[in-house]
């Protein structure tokens, strides 16, 4: 039995990812375990230029999750590539940086300083606010998704994959337009939308009232959601949201994930990464599967 596989192309030690702007970059995590032992890291997520992030309250515990609205705080594209990325390539593990931004101009030209830069995936977050249209994200229509990705594809050579809003208008119809706008790959599913109010003071508890939500209250929509963009397109499909587990992850890769991430169960248990992946492989040593894609096929419908 082994756990390594590929993505893109990209070899992985096994099918765990560490999901963005839930694992810094990496060294971060590294007091706490063996990072190498993870398939691979996503960075937190990037913008062209540096950010600051939101002010007041960041992250909210709530039943079975959290809330969070940090705001996309980084050094920055150019920043990450000189400071950061050689740190990351030392930790033993495939890398890929999460990219967001406001127009579809940051877009491809934080995606062109990434080209070449020695990232093994370049993950595009189309969750951003389109500050062009009002503030709605790039990630709601499939058109405008496509246009960016398309943009996108032409300033960077490398593997590229997209990460899907839940808030899509259809995520089968936002899933193929993301294929056909020439992505190599997709992930999903971000975070969704809530808020919390502090009852005692009587007013919303984020600067920004909505927060993503986040943790093992949202693992049913988004593998229903994952379910659905496997069956959509052609291209592989790593899935994430809610994964605790090993028992969790097994049904992602039974709804025909090819790698997962891990995200909120970071902060409860720095160390979650370690347990999912040994519950993993005992669920595979016990059902007789010897690699990731015989797990794949080994649902029943």
């Amino acid at each position: 039995m082994t756990l390594e596989t590929t993505l893109l192309g990209v070899p992985l030690k096994n099918p765990l990812i560490m999901a963005s702007g839930t694992f810094g970059f990496g060294e971060e995590y590294s007091k706490y375990f063996d990072v190498s032992k993870v398939g691979g890291i996503c960075s937190k997520g990037l913008t062209l230029n540096p950010r600051q992030g939101n002010y007041g309250t960041r992250m909210w515990e709530t039943a079975s999750g959290m809330l969070n609205s940090v705001g996309l705080q980084n050094p920055g594209v150019e920043r990450f590539i000189r400071d950061e990325l050689p740190k990351m390539r030392k930790l033993g593990t495939a890398v890929i940086a999460n990219l967001g931004g406001g127009t579809v101009e940051e877009y491809t030209e934080g995606a062109r300083l990434l080209d070449k830069s020695g990232i093994d995936i370049l993950e595009l977050n189309i969750s951003c606010p389109n500050v062009r249209e009002g503030g709605m994200g790039f990630g709601i229509k499939a058109a405008v998704a496509k246009e960016v990705v398309g943009a996108v594809r032409g300033a960077f050579s490398g593997p590229l994959m997209v990460k899907l809003s839940p808030n899509a208008e259809s995520i089968a119809e936002m899933a193929k337009a993301c294929q056909e706008a020439g992505a190599d790959a997709l992930s999903l599913i971000n975070t969704l939308l809530g808020m919390a109010i502090d009852v005692e003071r009587r007013v919303p508890v984020f600067r920004n009232v909505v927060a993503g939500l986040s943790g093992p209250a949202i693992k049913p929509v988004a593998l229903r959601m994952v379910w659905e963009a496997v069956k959509a397109v052609s291209i592989p499909v790593v899935g994430m949201g809610g994964i605790e587990t090993g028992r969790d992850a097994v049904e992602f890769f039974l709804a025909g994930a090819a790698a997962v991430q891990i995200g909120t169960a970071n902060f409860a248990r720095p160390g979650a990464a370690l347990d999912i992946l040994y519950e993993l492989e005992d669920y595979m040593q016990r059902h007789g599967f010897d690699t990731i894609p015989c797990l794949k096929r080994g649902v029943r419908r």
